[in-house]
């Protein structure tokens, strides 16, 4: 080939977008773990990624930027809902510490503190007092006793139960953990492959709620 044949089609390959790198394929057994739990919390039309959690434990510390990061850019029907660990005891007060700061409408901002407080600052114990959290709560514009009431609150108590007899289905082992649609507890090697891994799931089960409706 003549110099300028060969210099014209090297700069056309090199005007040419590289084609993207192909998505390994997700294998059962490594990338997840097939369940049938069902969402926790399903919601007709929508596809729920539920990430179980202990505010005890430091890789979830860890974890919890980057899901929130995660959670910015997913679909807009894709529902995140973050899942208390509720094993008994301790793990029962945090819970409880999760859903009433929902209840109390300061779990946006709460929550990320809640592990900062317990894994940078150490300003909480792992298993901290009534008074202790209301201390902590207060930083939130919550009184102590509002904190206390929703603590005590049978709808609080409710959501405990409903999230531990749910976790127990799905075979759990270790938080924190990701499951798409209450089909797929994912694995993966680092967070960052297990959000890869739940987006494909997510899209999987997307394409397969769309097969259903144009049948």
């Amino acid at each position: 080939m003549k110099p300028l044949l060969t210099g014209l089609l090297l700069l056309f390959l090199a005007r040419v977008p590289a084609a993207p790198a192909a998505t390994p394929e997700l294998q059962e057994g490594v990338d997840y773990v097939r369940i049938e739990a069902g969402p926790l919390d399903p919601r007709a039309g929508r596809i729920e990624v539920a990430e179980v959690f202990a505010y005890t434990c430091p890789p979830c510390a860890s974890f919890e930027p980057r899901l929130q990061e995660w959670k910015r850019r997913l679909p807009a029907d894709v529902d995140l809902v973050q899942v208390p660990a509720a094993f008994g005891g301790a793990s029962d007060t945090w819970a409880r510490t999760y859903y009433a700061s929902r209840q109390l409408g300061v779990a946006t901002r709460s929550h990320p503190a809640l592990f900062e407080a317990l894994h940078q600052r150490h300003s909480l114990p792992r298993n901290p007092t009534p008074q202790e959290l209301g201390e902590f709560f207060k930083d939130f514009g919550v009184d102590p006793e509002r904190l206390r009431a929703a603590l005590a609150d049978p709808q609080v108590g409710e959501q405990v139960r409903k999230a531990g007899a749910w976790i127990r289905t799905i075979d759990l082992e270790g938080t924190p953990s990701l499951v798409v649609n209450g089909r797929y507890r994912v694995r993966g090697r680092d967070f960052d492959d297990m959000l890869r891994i739940a987006g494909a799931l997510v899209a999987r089960e997307r394409a397969a709620m769309r097969s259903q409706t144009s049948r």
